[in-house]
């Protein structure tokens, strides 16, 4: 079977491995669409996305629109004659026309086992539950958020070792694998689409947020270690911790529940080489990997040489008047 004639659309790292795995296969990709490019870093300076960067090293056309909904994009796209458009955290919800442009449609890659986690963050998300496993999901794109049909899925577990970092990595190359196997049946008419409707209760992942970092310790100890690892590396788990002088904001980078008697929760237990020792609702958690506002990632015993956090002092809820510039 021929190539065929295809319309990339992504901004996030998410997409790259998708983007590689279209053009190794040998299809012909006819544009690259990703977001404008955005200030970064301490200066600001106006920095292309990943995609765009792939893109122009491949000498494929990049289109940048302000809004994906604007006619004269959705022209644009109209005369390249895509076969298919593919999709793969692009940032914007795609009008219909825009859709229904392609020969056979347009298709999404979506790191759940839709109907479950809809929405942005649907990895951060299936962490922070606790879920034994996630996966990636081929979808037919339609008009809604996330609400088309299914075409192919492919699950992977959530390990104990695992964090958003590791997930997010697996889950790309999964999903760049599983599309590149999909698009052949779809151009062919091998395989039929299913209803979300038919395979489950649909739920919605919500965009994370700064404020979902801030750890509460009244919560049970899985809770915490799961926020812990789901939001590490962005915007990462945190907590305030009383001083000498002030209260300081640490980033909590790397955890495990663990046994111990049970105390007042965010009551620091036990702080040594082997962990900081936290009690939380029911149970403990030992702190492994901690970050001073303004310092760097460190191993606890490292930290701990530089700052004590004695037993019998606790870690707190955000104080007021602290704006949370994370």
């Amino acid at each position: 079977m021929r190539g065929q004639r295809i319309v990339f659309m992504g901004s996030a790292d998410l997409a790259l491995p998708s983007l590689q795995a279209i053009h190794k296969e040998g299809h012909e990709l006819v544009a690259v669409v990703t977001q404008p490019d955005r200030p970064k870093g301490r200066a600001l300076k106006l920095s292309p996305s990943a995609i765009k960067a792939r893109a122009m090293d491949l000498g494929i056309p990049v289109l940048q629109p302000v809004r994906a909904r604007d006619e004269n994009f959705i022209s644009q796209i109209e005369t390249l004659r895509a076969d298919l458009i593919v999709v793969v955290a692009y940032g914007q919800i795609l009008p219909e026309p825009l859709l229904r442009l392609p020969k056979f449609g347009s298709l999404n890659v979506h790191t759940s086992l839709l109907p479950k986690y809809r929405g942005a963050a649907p990895m951060q998300w299936a962490i922070l539950n606790g879920d034994s496993e996630t996966g990636v999901t081929i979808m037919k794109m339609d008009a809604g958020l996330d609400t088309g049909d299914v075409l192919t899925q492919s699950v992977t577990p959530i390990e104990a070792t695992d964090d958003f970092a590791s997930v997010h990595d697996r889950l790309a190359q999964m999903g760049a694998s599983l599309l590149v196997q999909t698009i052949p049946d779809v151009v062919s008419n091998r395989i039929q689409g299913r209803k979300q409707s038919d395979l489950g209760e649909a739920s919605y992942a919500r965009k994370i947020t700064k404020k979902d970092g801030e750890i509460d310790w009244q919560k049970p100890p899985t809770a915490v270690w799961n926020q812990i690892r789901a939001l590490n590396p962005w915007p990462g788990a945190f907590t305030f911790h009383r001083g000498m002088d002030a209260d300081s904001l640490l980033k909590v980078w790397r955890s495990e529940v663990t046994a111990g008697p049970s105390a007042n929760p965010g009551e620091i237990l036990q702080a040594d080489a082997g962990g900081v020792v936290v009690a939380c609702a029911g149970g403990n958690v030992r702190l492994l990997e901690l970050q001073r506002e303004g310092g760097r990632r460190l191993q606890v015993a490292e930290f701990l040489a530089g700052r004590p956090l004695p037993p019998g002092t606790f870690f707190r809820s955000k104080p007021a008047g602290v704006d949370l510039k994370l």
